[in-house]
């Protein structure tokens, strides 16, 4: 926690903040960091099994409700609600809850993300296809569109991250249906920040390395890392990690350390920053 701690505190006071996927990993780091900021919460998970293909398992609800006990304990507001980011009207509706509840929503992380590991792009299912193009594109485009449309009555302006990914920046074999959604939400991203531009809101992505959430610490991550291994494991997957960065610490990202940087996007600090893309990566993309 005390890593969790430092930072900016206090410059989000007043503000409230959609994250989605907030359920463990990233987007509870999200929350918890923009709480310490001083905004209130909207914490949105899908918090169900529903992706019977899926190496690993979801966020259930018990992790959406610890993701609210935590934003708590930082003496902020969270409101925690079991959405699907697909379902643009539930989306819709949870923007509508939060605001009676909450306020006007002045910062979102569109940080909602399912990652398939294999197989080759002509042996993907139809269902694994459409569930990840659903989640991790067209659930950004949900997310987005149902708030932009009060962030632009309440005339303040306001604050939209976007989680891409280094696969949205480095091709990745076996993973073609997750690369085309994190090089398809840089591309949403820059068009959106022009066109809101003008409304004072900003728009930027920012896009982790190999982070150490449970999203990629399970044994199929560790097959696609080190298939010339019979069993690989976490250390396996973290040595062929420890030869792509440059930062030489560890090779793992933490979540905490995308939070700070997505976190930092969204105050004033970063007033003049949209349409930028933030690899958070230990220096893979420079190599």
């Amino acid at each position: 926690m005390e890593k969790l701690r430092r930072g900016l505190m206090g410059k989000l006071e007043g503000r409230v903040a959609l994250v989605t996927g907030a359920g463990r990993g990233q987007g509870r780091a999200h929350a918890i960091r923009l709480a310490q900021e001083g905004a209130d919460v909207v914490a949105v998970d899908l918090a169900a099994p529903a992706f019977p293909w899926s190496a690993y398992p979801m966020a259930g609800p018990g992790d959406l409700a610890d993701t609210a006990r935590l934003v708590k304990r930082e003496g902020r507001r969270v409101l925690a609600l079991p959405v699907d980011v697909r379902d643009r009207a539930g989306m819709a509706a949870a923007v509508a809850e939060a605001e009676a509840s909450l306020g006007v929503i002045d910062i979102v992380v569109a940080n909602a993300g399912i990652s398939p590991f294999g197989p080759k792009s002509w042996e993907i299912t139809e269902e694994q296809w459409n569930d990840v193009l659903g989640v991790n594109l067209t659930g950004v485009w949900n997310t987005t569109s149902v708030v932009i449309p009060s962030m632009i009555r309440q005339g303040r302006g306001g604050s939209i991250v976007v989680t891409s990914s280094g696969a949205g920046l480095r091709a990745v074999p076996n993973l073609s249906d997750y690369c085309a959604t994190k090089w398809g939400v840089i591309g949403f991203a820059k068009s959106l920040a022009q066109e809101v531009a003008r409304y004072d809101i900003r728009v930027n992505v920012v896009a982790p390395g190999t982070v150490d959430t449970p999203m990629v610490q399970h044994e199929a991550m560790y097959r696609l890392f080190r298939p010339d291994l019979p069993n690989p494991g976490r250390e396996d997957a973290g040595d062929l990690l420890r030869q792509r960065v440059s930062l030489m610490s560890e090779p793992w990202v933490e979540a905490v350390d995308v939070a700070n940087a997505a976190t930092w996007l969204a105050t004033d600090d970063a007033r003049f920053l949209t349409g930028v893309v933030l690899p958070v990566d230990l220096g893979v993309s420079i190599r």
